[in-house]
């Protein structure tokens, strides 16, 4: 949409050469369906999906209700969730009062950077459940446990964003690691 004057002109984006839209639609509600599966919301997963099959990773809140078919306050609605996980950023649209939402090419690694944070915060509320019910008994031992496995989970993400860091510089060279092949450990916290 182009402003100017007080007036409001709907601008369409030309197909992408070589594009199949429809079968990019067809892909955004499969992905959207195993999102759904998995636990998100109907909407927030159609339209971070519709986000993640733009090529510019970036569409504007009429974009996505156009594309999706769906209201703009459906829209709204999917872009509160999805911004407070951290999958979508909004930014203003230069030189308009406009929003736009955008969708970082490395998601997945900065929402598990984020998971770990979440974690970290868990293992120091189970330790004072754990203090607070009494260690050694058995909901102190339940808890304990908890915070334990946490703990684990923490080292195992450091190790596995450090190893993806290595295999995505791989992947960024143009050598295709073999299928099922691991990157030895590298020490680092994933930061």
């Amino acid at each position: 949409m182009i402003t100017g004057k007080g007036t409001a002109h709907v601008v369409e984006r030309e197909p992408e050469k070589g594009r199949d839209e429809q079968a990019v639609s067809d892909f955004v509600e499969r992905f959207a369906a195993e999102l759904v599966v998995a636990g998100m919301s109907r909407m927030p997963a159609r339209v971070f999906s519709c986000l993640m099959a733009e090529e510019s990773g970036v569409l504007t809140s009429a974009e996505l209700s156009e594309r999706l078919r769906i209201s703009p306050a459906a829209v709204s609605g999917a872009m509160g969730y999805l911004t407070q996980v951290g999958l979508v950023s909004k930014e203003r649209e230069p030189g308009s009062r406009r929003d736009r939402y955008r969708v970082l090419n490395d998601v997945w690694f900065e929402s598990m950077t984020r998971r770990d944070e979440i974690l970290m915060r868990w293992i120091r509320v189970l330790k004072d459940g754990e203090a607070t019910v009494g260690a050694g008994t058995v909901a102190g031992d339940r808890l304990g446990e908890s915070a334990a496995f946490f703990t684990f989970m923490v080292d195992e993400v450091h190790g596995m964003l450090a190893r993806w860091r290595v295999h995505r510089a791989t992947l960024a060279a143009g050598a295709e690691p073999e299928p099922g092949s691991r990157s030895g450990p590298v020490s680092g916290s994933g930061q």
